[in-house]
């Protein structure tokens, strides 16, 4: 996934404006208390990074996945989204919802958005 670079040893300069702690320590331990959520963001290039993202939705994580990279790929992207629905909402019992034209919120079981749209598809 493009949003975790190769090059994590980069070095910061004093007088930087910004650092982005997310390409410096991208696998940071977190520690959560009780009702505490971690967000994750995720690129998808191709359906390689699904195991990554249902690993984090598994921990109980929310998930934001951009998929605009594989819009052009219909198959690939609607077997992305039918794997991630179908970890989602049938074994984790969570809620997959669209966010726009190319992204979907991933909600473990823990969480639940406050309106389901009923009859609408999620697929892009």
């Amino acid at each position: 996934m493009p949003s975790i670079p190769d090059d994590a040893g980069m070095a910061m300069e004093p007088g930087e404006n910004y650092h982005d702690l997310a390409d410096r320590y991208p696998d940071a331990p977190v520690s959560r208390g009780t009702g505490d959520a971690i967000v994750h963001r995720a690129v998808l290039d191709d359906i390689t990074g699904v195991p990554m993202v249902m690993d984090w939705v598994s921990d109980g994580d929310l998930v934001i996945v951009e998929m605009s990279r594989m819009l052009s790929r219909e198959l690939e992207l609607q077997t992305a989204v039918e794997k991630l629905r179908g970890f989602v909402e049938d074994d984790l019992c969570g809620e997959v919802v669209r966010l726009g034209d190319s992204r979907l919120l991933l909600l473990p079981s823990d969480f639940e958005s406050t309106r389901k749209s009923e009859g609408t598809s999620m697929y892009f």
